[in-house]
């Protein structure tokens, strides 16, 4: 399938790779505000021969892609995806999906317009790990009561998440945002939500932040995060616990995965007994499962929606902008995406 790439920057040569990597693609097309780039980014992949210029409009009448990759900056997603699916395209893009609710929502309503598929990377969705940590807590735990990530990184980005007025929330957060939602099976109802910014950090914009969500079903997820934390550094997959009516499970965000579940009343604490769960091999990672998803939703249509269909991404880009809503307002929010 012939793919037009949009965006050049570091993450659109990475989709570049991929689509290098996999038998089933062909990059057909690259498209970036400066020309220059695109060229050069195709060059280093070795796609010789292929458009690229700065306009999509003409990109999209001259490559007649099979689909659009759009790896541009969020506030561009927006203009990108409805260029793309007014001209029958089908996209998969970067997250998040757009830099507003407002801009999220008409995207939503293009695809359900034209009938063509939007899918969003949520590219953490696809790791060996989480399926299991997801797996233990269904087969072992039971429904969730409570849900609690911890994410402490001190990233040291320069470029544009350094000037960013909410650099955790927007960029980064929705990815534990959207794993919550994963794990637990529900969807966000409302949040109490707290950004700061240490006076030792190095963003302009609030670097952490402290979240209560009300899930369906009456789970509570918490969410502590912080971007410029040196020293002790969970993964990028955040660090879980999951407390259900059989126990809890924790997932350190790498290769531990374990539960303990009562098994009896015995005295102040009940019997315990520790549970274990595989983790399957194999299993396509990152923006390469993204990709073969869509390509398998491509295939089949009619089939299930894929991981980070927009319906279903739009949830948890609402989970975001409303936990900013929180920390500007200092109120609980509900959280609204339709």
């Amino acid at each position: 399938m012939r793919a037009l790439i949009v965006g050049a920057g570091g993450m659109g040569r990475a989709w570049g790779r991929c689509l290098r990597d996999c038998h089933d693609t062909e990059v057909a097309g690259w498209v970036d505000l400066v020309p220059e780039r695109a060229e050069s980014a195709a060059a280093e992949l070795g796609f010789a021969g292929i458009h690229t210029g700065p306009d999509l409009e003409r990109a999209l009448a001259v490559v007649r892609p099979d689909f659009v990759v759009d790896v541009t900056v969020p506030e561009a997603h927006h203009g990108v995806t409805l260029a793309a699916l007014a001209a029958g395209v089908p996209v998969l893009g970067e997250k998040p999906m757009a830099a507003s609710m407002e801009q999220a929502r008409a995207m939503v309503a293009a695809s359900e317009r034209t009938g063509r598929l939007y899918m969003v990377s949520q590219s953490r969705r696809y790791d060996a790990r989480i399926h299991a940590f997801r797996r233990l807590i269904r087969q072992e735990i039971g429904p969730l009561g409570i849900l609690n990530a911890d994410f402490y990184i001190g990233a040291h980005f320069g470029g544009f998440r350094d000037e960013m007025p909410s650099p955790l929330v927007l960029d980064m957060a929705i990815h534990t945002f959207d794993a919550a939602r994963y794990l637990s099976g529900a969807d966000p109802v409302a949040v109490y939500c707290e950004e700061f910014n240490p006076p030792w950090s190095w963003y302009r914009g609030n670097a952490c932040a402290t979240a209560v969500f009300e899930m369906t079903g009456g789970l509570r997820f918490t969410y502590r995060g912080s971007w410029c934390s040196e020293g002790m550094h969970t993964s990028w997959e955040s660090e879980w616990r999951a407390v259900g009516p059989a126990g809890t499970a924790i997932w350190d965000g790498r290769d531990r995965i374990e539960a303990e579940v009562a098994v009896a009343p015995e005295g102040f604490h009940s019997r315990l007994e520790k549970r274990a769960v595989s983790v399957e091999e194999g299993v396509a990672s990152g923006i390469a499962g993204s990709l073969r998803e869509f390509l398998q939703a491509l295939g089949s249509p009619g089939g299930p929606p894929p991981n980070g269909e927009c319906h279903d991404n739009i949830r948890s880009l609402a989970m975001v902008f409303a936990a900013m809503e929180s920390a500007r307002t200092g109120r609980r929010v509900p959280v609204r995406w339709d």
